[in-house]
């Protein structure tokens, strides 16, 4: 009961925060002029976009199937897409939710182990933040006045930077650490003894052996590449978004990255599917770059509720296909035991 109320309660918060933000963003928004946008907008490039977006997701669960083989376990390609999508869709509700839910799907129906598949997938998102700071390294060498100007123009972002560089968080988490570390040595007799010790052990083990996936996969050159790809089709899923907008024919590609880059650390806030922090971080490039405030918010506005959209929709056609997959399935293993 207490677990569900403050699930509840987490999911209102994030939701409130995200929805405040939008809402500040587009409560000067003049309706009329939206609705005329809205009809100049080329939505083939649209489609294409979102065509890149559902081929990364192709590409994240080849890749996945790749990490969990040396392991000793295999998963079927559509079990392991429909989990990819049913993650984004979880993160909709819960921010981080969907790290949780997929590996509890795999566990389900492919027998892997919540801690191999969870530690899989933490090793993801250390690449996925590896090639994110690639980028802003390279965002940064080349439009570093950008990123300033754009600091200039939102003094409460670059005073919530500050706060964190200056915020003794790291000091007291460090803290902490020691003295858990010196409790565990101290009581570790009783500590190795009990039931949670030898579940946390044993989950630790397989989170482990998940992580260090990379290391057993065979084809680390066709590793490197799916890694690659996934981002290039994030890339190309903006860049060909941003063709469906005539007020942004003079942005150049250097550009788009850069609202990409930026817009790629609205959507890691702890909000559902980036709402709002998204809005902002986008929005707010693209007037350093010249898009006046009007056509920046609503270029925001589309790509964001066209994208969410797409992701419902898979989402929530992988929860329907899912279990009748496995259920086909399951009838065959059966078929097969009995003859």
């Amino acid at each position: 009961m207490k677990k569900a109320i403050l699930n509840t309660l987490k999911f209102l918060f994030f939701l409130g925060a995200g929805i405040f933000l939008f809402w500040l963003i587009y409560k000067d928004q003049d309706v009329t002029a939206l609705k005329k946008d809205l009809s100049n907008i080329h939505y083939f490039w649209i489609a294409i976009s979102v065509l890149f977006l559902t081929f990364s997701h192709v590409i994240r669960a080849l890749r996945w199937q790749m990490m969990i083989k040396p392991l000793g376990y295999t998963s079927g390609f559509l079990n392991a897409f429909f989990a990819v999508l049913i993650t984004y869709f979880a993160n909709l509700a819960i921010p981080r939710l969907g790290e949780v839910s997929r590996p509890t799907i795999l566990k389900k129906y492919e027998k892997i182990p919540f801690g191999i598949s969870f530690g899989t997938i933490v090793l993801e998102r250390i690449i996925d933040v590896f090639f994110l700071l690639l980028l802003t390294v390279f965002v940064a060498l080349t439009q570093g006045s950008i990123i300033l100007r754009f600091l200039d123009n939102e003094p409460f972002v670059k005073e919530k930077i500050q706060a964190i560089i200056n915020s003794n968080f790291l000091y007291y988490g460090l803290l902490i650490g020691v003295f858990s570390l010196i409790a565990a040595f101290v009581f570790r007799r009783y500590f190795k003894e009990s039931f949670f010790y030898q579940k946390l052990k044993e989950l630790t083990h397989k989170f482990f052996e998940g992580l260090r996936s990379i290391s057993k996969v065979p084809n680390k050159a066709l590793f490197l590449f799916y890694s690659f790809v996934i981002w290039l089709c994030y890339f190309l899923m903006f860049l060909f978004a941003f063709y469906a907008f005539d007020v942004l024919d003079d942005i150049g590609w250097i550009a788009v990255l850069t609202v990409f880059v930026m817009g790629s650390y609205g959507m890691v806030a702890p909000v559902q599917g980036g709402i709002g922090a998204w809005h902002f971080m986008v929005a707010g490039t693209l007037i350093v770059y010249g898009i006046n405030d009007q056509d920046a918010r609503v270029v925001a506005l589309v790509v964001h509720t066209l994208q969410t959209l797409m992701v419902v929709l898979l989402g929530l056609i992988s929860t329907v296909l899912l279990p009748i997959v496995n259920s086909k399935k399951d009838e065959k293993d059966i078929a097969k035991s009995s003859q």
